[in-house]
């Protein structure tokens, strides 16, 4: 067996068969036959790549034979081999049978061969079209299932159900609010501090209507002068401004058929909410450098931590775009109102967190926990994250303590009454927790200074050393004396 291409030779006349079998020979595998029912017979049985095939034949024309050849093999590639060089009969070869090339004789036997790598060439690119365009619809029906997938999972990643809050919050108000109005295809505007959520609240929106299976896309709108937001929301063609070097698809087209969060737009200038307007009131955006606009099918969810009435009435922002935005309005509350969540969410971000850093904690000291809850958290989840950060990369213990918690948070609620265990914490780690951070208390309020320090704590001198010592309080430290 050989690994050459086929090709196959049809001609009534043996010794034309021989001489074309010679000169082919030393590049491709050769089959020879006398009929069009002897050809038949060899393309029922063999994978060939390409057939020549001489005019004048008994019974039936080369021409004709080729045409029942591509209604019954398209695959391989036709030539037609003849001493006449009648129009009509090229004409026909090329219409009815789909000719590939018309050799007249006598041929040359270089050019002979040249013309048949050519079609054997012709035949692989076939092939590998073929090949791609099945592999193509194979992986576009896998694309679709892993797509639809990602969604299920982002669907519930993002759920209502995810976004953590205690009995009796005050989030609950405006999470029940969002979940009745997802299934309306209308604008939503959220408001609240930095840090709030707004952002997650907005994808529980969209993973909870009807276009939850189309994109979610995100722009933070303060964080760009006005042409590069026009750019990255309407698109741009190349050469529309300067760095404009090609042609960009906005995100208001990405998103067609889903949904657009547009975070900080209180911080975008008069002059693009008039753009911004347009592009609501018409549902169609223009790229920029492009003279004609396209349509299209967006919901828009904005978000700002500015008051929106007031911006209005200071003219800041555009009354009718405040009316299209709003046509629904949620407001998140600041941390600092809802103190009954900051344990629910201190807990869920130290199990992010371990995750992150794989770093195994055990619980949080309640201790730390009371300081949370009588902080104001000016930056809100987002700065309690950052701050649950630095506590576990800190830690040396088990347990998150409150000496971990940044100075800001040092101060807060050391009267307030603590809460109940963490759970997972024995009484003895929770009692040395206690310990560990009464003496911490007692050494800042001396300022290191051991004696009095172990006079307030009923300790001696000798005894409090022993318990530095024990919690790691020396290790590395100058402030005990």
């Amino acid at each position: 067996m050989t690994d050459l291409p086929i090709v196959l030779v049809v001609d009534d006349e043996l010794r034309s068969q021989e001489a074309l079998r010679r000169v082919l020979a030393e590049d491709f595998e050769v089959l020879t036959a006398s009929s069009a029912a002897e050809a038949e017979e060899r393309l029922g049985g063999e994978m060939v790549s390409a057939i020549l095939c001489d005019q004048r034949m008994p019974g039936c024309t080369g021409v004709e034979f080729l045409k029942t050849v591509r209604d019954r093999w398209p695959d391989p590639v036709r030539m037609i081999i003849s001493g006449y060089t009648d129009s009509e009969d090229i004409i026909a070869g090329i219409n009815e049978a789909g000719i590939y090339q018309y050799i007249t004789k006598p041929w040359d036997p270089d050019e002979l061969v040249a013309t048949v790598r050519g079609a054997i060439q012709l035949y692989r690119l076939q092939s590998d079209n073929q090949s791609v365009s099945l592999e193509m619809r194979v992986a576009a029906s896998a694309l679709e299932q892993v797509v639809a997938s990602k969604r299920r999972v982002l669907k519930s990643r993002f759920g209502f159900d995810r976004i953590v809050h205690a009995e009796g919050s005050p989030m609950a108000e405006a999470i029940a609010q969002a979940r009745k109005i997802a299934g309306y295809d209308i604008s939503v505007l959220i408001t609240g501090e930095s840090g709030t959520g707004k952002e997650l609240l907005a994808r529980a929106v969209h993973y909870n209507s009807q276009r939850a299976d189309k994109a979610f896309v995100v722009e933070n709108c303060g964080a760009l002068p006005d042409q590069l937001l026009e750019s990255e929301l309407f698109g741009c063609k190349k050469g529309a401004f300067t760095g404009a070097y090609e042609d960009r698809i906005g995100l208001f087209e990405q998103a067609n058929g889903g949904t657009i969060f547009l975070d900080e737009v209180g911080e975008t200038s008069p002059a693009f909410q008039v753009k911004l307007l347009r592009v609501l009131q018409e549902g169609e955006i223009r790229p920029l450098g492009a003279r004609l606009t396209r349509k299209v099918d967006v919901r828009v969810i904005a978000a700002t931590n500015r008051n929106p009435e007031e911006e209005v009435e200071a003219k800041r922002f555009r009354r009718d775009l405040y009316y299209r935005l709003a046509a629904f309005r949620l407001h998140l509350p600041p941390l600092r109102d809802r103190p009954m969540d900051i344990p629910l969410l201190a807990h869920l971000l130290l199990g992010e967190t371990m995750k992150a850093f794989g770093k195994p904690i055990q619980g949080i000291a309640d201790a730390a926990l009371s300081r949370m809850r009588a902080y104001d958290w000016p930056g809100n989840v987002r700065e309690m994250q950052n701050e649950i950060q630095r506590m576990v990369a800190l830690a040396e213990r088990p347990v998150l303590d409150a000496h971990l918690l940044s100075i800001s948070l040092q101060g807060a609620g050391r009267d307030a009454v603590e809460p109940g265990p963490a759970p997972g914490i024995t009484l003895r780690e929770r009692v040395e927790t206690l310990e560990e951070d009464m003496i911490r208390q007692a050494l800042d309020r001396h300022r290191g200074n051991i004696s009095r320090a172990a006079d307030e704590l009923g300790l001696s001198r000798v005894g409090l050393r022993a318990k530095l010592q024990r919690y790691g309080l020396e290790r590395g430290s100058n402030r005990v004396n």
